[in-house]
């Protein structure tokens, strides 16, 4: 029996084996690793302080189960990135035409029979897990993945029009399209970065120009009405095809949107603007009101969400906010590294248009915040609550992850060794 048990207790690993293991296998760019973490941390803390008003209106306070949620979306979140980076990134590359053309049909069934929300179909409800998902964030991971291979793959025909940049530009446009009716910020965040990478991609500039132009239309277009349906309030003969034109779909919220930032002097200031201004001025310059001490938090609609920023400003002041900045730019600055480290274009294309998207969102997110551009409805990745965007975001990390542990490997960087156990005597 003693010899049994001497030798069960003999498989058992050191904790410091154990330890040296997990760092060991948590390849890739260590800081990476280290701002995951640290904006998993966060986002618990935060998140758990803003959904107080939340936790009383829909499970009469208690605030525990938007804590427990947080922690499992972290913890599932940790476990996809880890699962993710230990996967050779050439896969992505296989299934990249697959993921595309099965997002297709996803965001048309969304647009036509989604959960409907201000006039707009973004989800999907799982029928057996009951998670709504977001289709647009499982069609942008497809589309940059999709398009990494196309300019990997066309790089010597890359300069021609007919054979190089229209059989880049089309899933472009085709996704953006699709994303349009329902989120138009989400749509021209994921062209703006598309176009970004085909310029590093080294797509003709007078292309991408072209392409600029073009999608500047809709927009001119957003602007033009909501400037003549201000003007037409004060005049009876006022434009009637704008006035028309707003009832269609979500274009009335868009023009409303730009109205109330463009005559934001004139006009009564939104009311989620205005509550987000308050926290930040609450918040002060230095420490602010301190962990868990946010008053707007009970005002400030979606304050878990997308005016997470504001909160974070609040509860730990101008310098936790410029901190929350500096940590993304080092995220960039980290992603760039892997791009010029990586000497397959693939890899390096994938690794840098994931972190463009990720790192113009969470810009968006903090300009919408302080007021610096209209109302859109983008999360703080990695920061905002749980869900299909917070999943995905990690998807995300997890194959630009993937890319840095395969550069660490071909720069010869040995495998970590196997786990050491402890002999236990009698």
């Amino acid at each position: 029996m003693s010899e049994v048990t001497d030798k069960l207790f003999s498989q058992i690993p050191s904790v410091e084996g154990v330890r040296s293991q997990l760092v060991d296998r948590a390849r890739g760019d260590k800081y990476i690793w280290g701002i995951v973490l640290l904006l998993s941390l966060i986002s618990i803390l935060v998140v758990y302080s803003a959904t107080g008003s939340l936790a009383y209106k829909m499970y009469k306070g208690n605030t525990n189960v938007y804590l427990f949620k947080q922690v499992s979306f972290t913890v599932v979140g940790l476990l996809l990135i880890y699962f993710l980076h230990r996967i050779n990134y050439s896969l992505f590359s296989r299934i990249a035409t697959i993921l595309f053309l099965i997002s297709i049909p996803l965001l048309i069934y969304t647009l036509f029979f989604g959960a409907r929300i201000n006039e707009g179909s973004r989800w999907i409800k799982l029928p057996i897990i009951q998670l709504t998902v977001q289709t647009s964030d499982l069609a942008k991971l497809a589309l940059f993945m999709y398009i990494s291979r196309l300019l990997s793959k066309k790089q010597e025909i890359i300069k021609d029009f007919k054979k190089g940049f229209l059989p880049v530009v089309i899933p472009v446009l085709i996704i953006c399209a699709l994303i349009m009716p329902a989120n138009l910020s989400n749509a021209l965040l994921t062209g703006a970065t598309s176009l970004l990478l085909m310029f590093i991609g080294r797509v003709s500039l007078k292309h991408i120009l072209l392409t600029v132009g073009i999608a500047l239309i809709p927009v001119l277009f957003i602007i033009s009405v909501a400037v003549m349906t201000h003007q037409s309030k004060a005049k009876a003969d006022g434009p009637v095809v704008a006035e028309k034109a707003k009832s269609i779909g979500r274009f009335g919220t868009w023009v409303k949107r730009v109205q109330d930032f463009i005559y934001a002097e004139q006009a009564e200031v939104p009311y989620q603007v205005q509550q987000a201004k308050i926290a930040i001025a609450n918040g002060g310059v230095l420490m602010g009101l301190g962990p868990g001490n946010s008053q707007q938090r009970n005002f400030l609609p979606q304050a878990y969400n997308d005016f997470i920023y504001s909160i974070i400003i609040e509860e730990y002041g101008l310098l936790g906010g410029a901190f929350m900045i500096f940590i993304y730019l080092v995220f960039l600055f980290r992603c760039i590294r892997i791009f010029r480290r990586c000497p397959y274009a693939f890899g390096a294309l994938l690794a840098l248009g994931l972190s463009f998207t990720l790192v113009i969102q969470a810009v968006a997110n903090m300009a919408v915040n302080v007021n610096l551009v209209p109302v859109t409805g983008v999360t703080l990745p990695l920061v905002s609550m749980g869900g299909s965007s917070f999943l995905f975001t990690c998807c995300s990390i997890g194959i630009i992850l993937s890319v840095a542990r395969n550069v660490e490997q071909m720069e010869g960087k040995p495998e970590p060794a196997p786990l050491q156990t402890t002999t236990v005597t009698a």
